[in-house]
């Protein structure tokens, strides 16, 4: 949460810009210290806002609103460390949003654990000519995810990770088991 800093000196004093007759006044000064007082912290953040802008620099608080800028869907409940690695590859996941390698990067992103995207193979190509295709004709996905203990995943975030991530057509099954 943003707010006052004790003893926060103002890199733009007000006072210090008034005309010679005003910065002899002690009562234009005091009121312009106030003013310079108040305005201390905007000034400080506005001159560090790329810190701000940056997961892995952003506050706590913010990383979460930072979230929401990209899109990422993040569980409070997961390590701050997480939190942000999901953050600052969101950007670059989004490129490969839809594809299996995608897919298999941001579980495992949100989950810390090994993610295997099998998918039927509904394009395809043979080696030779006229020997069958493999997998089936029926676009499918089917997730494993290993991790420690997989009590500790929310099989429902995970889900709806799943569902905002793979092209929405095609039906998958989810399998969280132990490594």
């Amino acid at each position: 949460m943003r707010g006052p800093i004790d003893d926060l000196a103002t890199p733009h004093p007000l006072g210090a810009a008034l005309p010679a007759l005003y910065q002899e006044d002690d009562l234009t000064q005091r009121m312009l210290g106030a003013l310079d007082g108040v305005l201390a912290p905007v000034l400080s953040s506005l001159d560090n806002l790329e810190c701000y802008l940056d997961p892995a620099l952003a506050p706590p608080d913010f990383v979460a609103w930072l979230a929401e800028w990209v899109g990422a869907l993040v569980d409070e409940t997961w390590p701050p460390e997480r939190q942000r690695a999901m953050v600052a590859r969101m950007v670059t996941l989004y490129r490969r949003r839809g594809t299996v390698g995608g897919l298999r990067e941001q579980l495992e992103l949100a989950t810390g654990g090994d993610v295997e995207v099998e998918d039927n193979g509904k394009v395809s190509w043979s080696p030779g000519p006229q020997a069958p295709l493999p997998g089936t004709p029926d676009a499918f996905l089917l997730i494993r995810v290993r991790v420690d203990d997989p009590a500790t995943i929310d099989r429902a975030e995970l889900e709806r990770l799943v569902v905002a991530a793979k092209p929405a057509h095609i039906p998958h099954d989810l399998e969280v088991v132990a490594r």
